[in-house]
């Protein structure tokens, strides 16, 4: 057995005698040659599980039971020793890239230092493996690319360089912290591919862990799944996925929304732990509604620097044209870069158009004054996808939600405002208390319920949702779906919804625009898109969706 974890416990020291229990006594095995997934929500205690092997974690952390690597119990090994197996044995890729990365030195610099510290290589050794080892992971011109630094490469390939890091000194078990959440479809399943021919070939084995029973169903050879520190079931991938016993398993498979069928609402956790049917069947949109959005000849260019005193135009955006009925949802898809956000910001003017125009109840808003936008903005709010980045760490949730309403003058008086952001915490499913506390008290999947609260402040019509759910584990996915739903029932909102999620799309769409290198390729009912795509790259797109385990494949 490669790796052991025999009733692993974490708690965290929180000061005043108070301990946080994040692992209650997990056990499980990774044999050689072997893919594990781990499995939960967040908060599950699933990262701070594999972050125990080799002790990354805070220094507040305390651990009992015992993690055998190779038989030797790594709860009782000292630093050194750890800190010697860090990369060479056991390496690690985590979620965020960016976070990952030094931006400081090129992906060359940093490539090269594990396999002199690890390997004993010289500079110029070194300096070649780690060019072997990006062609390994798939990056072209790995030699020009040794050059780069982090901020000159794409999302995909940041994450790719991060492989290729942990890869660098062949260790036998690779750990993959969440490593495609924040990628799109496409590029995750490059990523998943790379990891699976990279076990194959080096020999290794693989801890996967994910949030997605979808996405581990095409890659774990065994799957744990985790709840609330504990594991609730874990078994080969076929029993799992065929056969799981516990009803939080079955949840979990039940919650990300599916390319078959479109029921009204999607099952959440509890619905399922309760034994609650909370689903019903799809309800048809007036066809009739008003258009109450229309994007003509939309265009956006930025102007990049070339040589010395030369500049080059880059068209982010060309020729978008749709209309938005009162009520109904605009699904706009595509890969990272292919415009679609930088749509979304210029129709709101947060980026200025070159050209097109934007009606909106009979006005260009490409062509209003600042005063005139000013009004008009309280009618068209945008959804960030970041929800910690989008509310201010220093206001209090009851402060990011009176801010707007007293700029507007939405509101006799703070009493009448703080009773209306009170009443809307309670529609986005939050309670009272949320009103005085702050940001960081919340998870991600309430900053973005707070995030949509502030904008339903102002009795908006249209909201651009950018991504605004791609950052929530399943669960909370759809809790947050089943929410813009009913908003959109009661209210008779707008949405424009970009993702790069096409079975999020078919769940909330009636409309769908396919972007790819700023240009619309394909336009459809959302339906109609997923059943009979036109062009080859939305073909491409519903290719790379994860479809779980196949017992055929």
């Amino acid at each position: 057995m490669l790796l052991s974890i025999q009733d692993l416990k974490v708690a965290f020291r929180m000061g005043k005698g108070v301990r946080a229990e994040a692992v209650k006594g997990v056990s499980f095995d990774i044999p050689e040659h072997t893919t594990v997934a781990l499995v939960g929500e967040s908060g599950s205690g699933k990262s701070v599980t594999a972050m125990s092997v080799l002790n990354l974690l805070p220094d507040n952390a305390e651990r009992s039971g015992r993690i055998l690597w190779r038989g030797k119990d790594l709860l009782q090994a000292q630093l050194p020793e750890l800190q010697a197996m860090r990369g060479k044995e056991i390496a690690c890729v985590f979620q965020d890239p960016m976070s990952s990365l030094n931006p400081v030195f090129n992906v060359g610099q940093q490539l090269c230092e594990p396999l002199i510290k690890h390997m004993g290589l010289s500079r110029s050794a070194a300096l070649k493996r780690a060019e072997e080892l990006m062609g390994e992971v798939g990056i072209p011109e790995p030699r020009r690319r040794l050059g780069s630094y982090p901020h000159e490469m794409s999302g995909g390939q940041q994450q790719r360089v991060m492989i290729a890091m942990a890869l660098a000194c062949e260790p036998k078990l690779l750990i993959a912290d969440e490593p495609t959440t924040a990628l799109d479809v496409t590029i995750q399943r490059q990523i998943l591919e790379l990891l699976g021919k990279l076990k194959s070939e080096r020999q290794m084995s693989v801890l996967f862990i994910s949030h997605d029973l979808g996405l581990v169903g095409e890659i774990a050879d065994r799957v744990v799944v985790m709840r609330n520190g504990i594991i609730r079931e874990q078994g080969p991938v076929s029993q799992i996925f065929e056969a799981p016993k516990d009803d939080y398993t079955k949840a979990l498979l039940a919650c990300r929304p599916s390319l078959e069928g479109n029921p009204r609402r999607l099952m959440v956790i509890d619905d399922h732990m309760a034994g609650r049917d909370a689903s019903s069947n799809f309800k048809a949109k007036d066809a009739n509604a008003p258009v109450v959005l229309e994007v003509r000849a939309l265009a956006k260019s930025f102007w990049l620097r070339q040589g010395v005193f030369g500049k080059r135009e880059f068209k982010a955006v060309q020729n978008v044209n749709f209309q938005l009925k009162k009520g109904h949802t605009l699904g706009v898809v595509g890969e990272s870069g292919s415009g679609k956000t930088t749509m979304g910001l210029t129709l709101l003017r947060l980026h200025e158009p070159t050209a097109g125009e934007v009606i909106f109840d009979g006005q260009n808003l490409l062509k209003l004054s600042d005063k005139q936008r000013q009004v008009m903005r309280r009618r068209i709010q945008i959804v960030f996808q970041n929800p910690y980045a989008s509310l201010n760490p220093r206001f209090t949730i009851g402060q990011t939600l009176l801010e707007p309403m007293v700029i507007h003058g939405i509101g006799q008086d703070t009493a009448e405002r703080e009773q209306r952001a009170r009443a809307l915490l309670e529609k986005v499913g939050l309670d009272g208390r949320a009103f005085g506390k702050y940001p960081h008290e919340f998870s991600g999947g309430q900053r973005q319920r707070v995030a949509i609260a502030r904008c339903l402040t102002l009795n908006p019509e249209v909201l651009v949702l950018d991504e605004a759910v791609s950052a929530l584990d399943v669960s909370v996915q759809a809790q947050v779906l089943n929410l813009l739903k009913d908003l959109q029932d009661e209210f008779g909102l707008s949405y424009v919804f970009i993702s790069h999620d096409l079975a999020v799309v078919r769940f909330i769409s009636d409309e769908v625009l396919v972007m790819k290198d700023g240009v619309v390729v394909e336009q459809a009912s959302a339906a109609q898109i997923l059943a009979a795509p036109q062009e080859d790259y939305t073909k491409r797109l519903l290719a790379a969706i994860p479809r779980g385990y196949r017992a055929a494949a």
